[in-house]
């Protein structure tokens, strides 16, 4: 998908918003029919049925006559596609379910050339055709594929706008030099390298973490469906997406460069969904280690350093190229000699091996030519630091 960022003037987003809407009305509306049906019954009406009733449905009611019929059609279409995904057992997905006001806003136009179009106005503006609202302005941060059929209008819940082509990209060719990566991904170190790289995954920073924090408080004490409450929430809204934007940003530098450099990428297969779901539990069956699990805060701290973003972005760059291993003792084992010991990994961030010798250690560096001058340099180039001396006072 290549997304953009979209600009439209107070009329056309009201315009944008009833597609919303209507959209969102007729997902729902789909949604509620098949919700009746089960084994046993006549079943569910299809795509061309649905149609039929929403043309009824728009003789009957003037407001939803009012919206673009393109865009109603092709939320029935949508959810058609979704349910056909969550009934295939090769490509299984999650039932549809209902869509919600100021969380799910959005619709799709298709048929270039007939519904839409796009125009480039100047270097950095350009124009997408929207029905009932025109061409509606955007930012040209890149070439708009030639080869896009359809694109998806959005907004976001801190009221921004955004115009997606849909467009699969190719992958990331393969540099063929032959080298191989191991990635670790942690919570204080987002993504360790085998190369000896740390990478870190931006968040907030503390003066933002500060007023989200404060923010937060004053939601708490504000009433429901006051104003005051509207504008501290669309203030949360855009500190959220702002840490998003981040770390969204992060994973696909990463994931392209590491697709540049390395044949074959490995990463531990964790089971992501089960390590941040909650270990509370319920009264029957009641969790374990709920209270290191909280002290932890395992679950806020793996979805903030985006580990199964970082892995998914690979696989869609690097198709064939990234390996999944099992994550058992790989924090344990040691490299060298392959002993696997919980009591070497002596914290977090350090790990000392407790059956390497320290001789042989020495020998193997000495083997691989690794000579160390007491000053801490490699005997050729000298280092700026000096061995500590005694002062001498004259007399």
């Amino acid at each position: 998908m290549s997304r953009y960022r979209l600009i439209p003037t107070p009329a056309q987003e009201a315009v944008l918003r009833d597609h919303c809407g209507h959209a969102r009305y007729v997902w729902n509306l789909a949604v509620e029919q098949h919700s009746w049906w089960h084994p046993g019954r006549k079943s569910a009406p299809g795509y061309l049925q649905q149609c039929r009733q929403l043309t009824q449905a728009r003789a009957e009611h003037p407001w939803l006559a009012a919206g673009s019929q393109t865009v109603q059609q092709q939320a029935l279409r949508d959810f058609t596609q979704a349910t056909a995904a969550f009934f295939d057992p090769g490509n299984p997905a999650g039932r549809p379910s209902w869509r919600k006001a100021g969380r799910d806003e959005g619709f799709r136009i298709t048929g270039r050339g007939r519904q839409w179009d796009v125009r480039r106005v100047s270097r950095h503006v350009g124009e997408v055709w929207v029905p009932k609202a025109g061409w509606v302005r955007f930012r040209w941060s890149r070439d708009v594929p030639p080869d896009a059929k359809s694109y998806r209008v959005t907004m976001d819940r801190a009221g921004r706008w955004h115009v997606a082509f849909a467009v699969i990209p190719g992958p990331v060719p393969a540099p063929d030099n032959g080298q191989a990566v191991g990635i670790d991904r942690g919570v204080a170190v987002s993504a360790a390298l085998s190369t000896g790289d740390l990478l870190r995954c931006p968040g907030l920073a503390a003066r933002e973490r500060i007023g989200l924090r404060r923010r937060q408080r004053t939601l708490a004490r504000a009433r429901r469906g006051s104003n005051r409450r509207g504008r501290v929430k669309h203030a949360i809204a855009r500190l959220r997406a702002r840490e998003t934007d981040r770390r969204k940003d992060w994973a696909e530098k990463v994931s392209t460069d590491l697709a540049r450099r390395f044949d074959v990428i490995r990463v531990e297969d964790l089971q992501i969904r089960n390590m941040t779901r909650s270990a509370k539990g319920t009264r029957e069956n009641p969790g374990r280690n709920v209270r290191a699990k909280a002290g932890l805060n395992l679950s806020r701290g793996i979805l903030q350093s985006a580990w199964g973003l970082l892995v998914r972005r690979l696989e869609d760059k690097a198709p064939g190229r990234v390996e999944k291993i099992s994550p058992a003792f790989t924090s344990q084992r040691c490299s060298a000699c392959g002993r696997v010991d919980r009591g070497s990994r002596e914290s977090q961030a350090v790990f000392r091996c407790t059956a390497c010798d320290a001789d042989v250690n020495a020998a193997i560096n000495i083997a691989a030519g690794h000579a160390v001058t007491a000053r801490g340099g490699n005997g050729v180039t000298r280092p700026v630091n000096r061995e500590p001396h005694l002062l001498l006072q004259s007399a």
